[in-house]
C-alpha cells in the first residue's frame, strides 16, 4: 500500500521527493511546498500527512478512526492518515488530490499555469 500511496503522489505534475527531516521521512512537495509526509510513526506504523480543507478534514476524522488531525502539523487544516489498509486507497488517492489541489491552488498565477500547462 505504501509503494501504490508513493507511487501516485509522485505522479503529480511537478511533485518532488525530498527528505528534509532525513532519509525515514519522505516529504512530497510542488514548487517547494509540501503536500504529503510520509513517516513511520514510534508504534511503527507508516503515516500519511495531507493538507486538507477543514471542513473536509473533519468529515474525513468522523467516517475514520485512523484520519486523525495532523500529527506536528497545523491540526485544523491537515491530517494524518495511518497506512493500514482501514482507509480505503482510493479514499487516500483522494485525499492526495485534494492535498496537492490546495497547494498548487495558493501558488502564483504563472507557475500555477506552468504546472497545470507544461509547455
Amino acid at each position: 500500500m505504501k509503494e501504490n500511496i508513493i507511487e501516485y503522489g509522485l505522479k503529480k505534475k511537478g511533485a518532488v521527493p525530498t527528505h528534509p527531516f532525513g532519509l525515514d521521512s519522505l516529504v512530497i512537495k510542488v514548487e517547494g511546498k509540501m503536500f504529503a509526509l510520509i513517516f513511520e510513526n514510534i508504534a511503527n506504523q507508516m503515516i500519511i500527512n495531507l493538507k486538507c480543507d477543514p471542513v473536509i478534514a473533519a468529515n474525513l476524522r468522523e467516517q475514520y478512526d485512523n484520519v486523525r488531525p495532523g500529527y506536528h502539523m497545523n491540526k485544523k487544516h491537515w491530517n494524518s492518515v495511518t497506512l493500514d489498509g482501514s482507509v480505503p486507497e482510493q479514499d487516500i488517492f483522494y485525499m492526495i488530490d485534494h492535498s496537492y489541489d490546495l497547494v498548487v491552488k495558493k501558488l502564483p498565477k504563472s507557475i500555477r499555469e506552468s504546472i497545470q500547462n507544461p509547455s
